[in-house]
């Protein structure tokens, strides 16, 4: 474990050394303005835009890389995106309008891996979240498998398995909590609560950590054998801005995904969830989101001459 662990790091830091705020700065100096502005404007039409751009880019990255790879849309059934841990996912026409007007102003400059990166930050600022800047500089893959996202985190997981996934990226257990609180913008299906509110493992009935006070308002909006497609807020009266009120959540059992509440029923997690709220030497939420977003941004990037820039990202072209 220790040698794979080693490469694993090896290999981000090699990467990542190649990033650079501001890689852009001179042959493309209005990217930022423009996906900015594309992200605004999806966001005036539909409110849960921040959320998607945020999923969209945990995504991206947690497959080949932040590389794009999610993005291909060959028609094929095994296009990446159509990978069943990817269902949901939606932002990749945001991604592809802003994409065109860069190409109209930067012909085969910016990648599309960079804009899931970038969008993803200013989708964060119009939910009232953690300000960052974003390094650049990565490259698109050229590869696009739904088998790679086999092992993508799953909200069923148990909370040793979403360690070791997360440590398999280079993101240690603070990372798996910080970044699951992008859970405090968005909503979720009742296809994912099912098992939850009723065939829970243990004895086949309900998830015993949902607090008591919390499970008949979980079996009122998703009942059993009720419409699966309708959907709830992941964070309980906070659905709509960026704070930490979701891990308030998990600490009252009021966390509406499975993933959630595990983190705090594991020691290394709950103290992390539960520093947010220490009387003294309280870290800030915010700063730790912020560097969170940025390390996870490192994941196998490609650059220098490594992948490709394309013209459409939804096209190896």
């Amino acid at each position: 474990m220790v040698p794979f662990l080693l490469l694993v790091l090896l290999n981000m830091g090699t990467s990542q050394g190649q990033l650079q705020v501001g890689f852009y700065a001179t042959s493309c100096p209005n990217v930022e303005a423009i996906v900015g502005g594309v992200v605004r404007e999806a966001a005036a039409s539909d409110q849960n835009t921040a959320a998607v751009l945020l999923r969209l880019h945990f995504h991206d990255c947690f497959v080949e890389g932040c590389d794009g790879s999610i993005l291909i849309d060959s028609g094929a059934e095994r296009d990446e995106k159509n990978a069943f841990g990817h269902q949901g996912v939606r932002g990749f026409d945001i991604v592809e309008r802003a994409k065109a007007e860069l190409e109209a102003l930067c012909p085969r400059t910016v990648s599309c891996a960079d804009i899931v990166a970038l969008a993803a930050r200013e989708a964060l600022l119009l939910a009232k979240g953690s300000s960052y800047e974003v390094e650049m500089g990565r490259r698109d893959g050229v590869v696009s498998s739904v088998d790679s996202a086999d092992n993508m985190p799953d909200v069923s997981d148990s909370v040793e398995t979403l360690k070791t996934k997360f440590l398999q990226k280079g993101l240690t257990h603070k990372d798996l909590v910080v970044l699951s609180a992008a859970h405090s913008i968005g909503t979720t299906a009742c296809f994912f609560m099912n098992d939850r509110l009723y065939n829970f493992p243990a004895d086949g009935g309900s998830d015993p950590s949902i607090n008591p006070a919390f499970l008949p308002e979980l079996k009122s909006t998703c009942p059993r054998n009720g419409d699966i497609n309708v959907r709830l807020p992941i964070d309980r009266g906070s659905e709509q801005v960026f704070d930490s009120q979701i891990l308030q959540n998990i600490r009252k059992g009021f966390a509406v995904l499975q993933s959630d509440a595990a983190l705090y029923q594991d020691e290394s997690t709950k103290a992390v969830v539960d520093s947010y709220f220490a009387d003294l030497f309280r870290p800030s939420f915010e700063a730790d989101f912020a560097d969170s977003m940025v390390r996870m941004g490192r994941i196998g990037v490609l650059t220098g001459l490594q992948g490709t820039i394309r013209r459409s990202c939804a096209s190896f072209d």
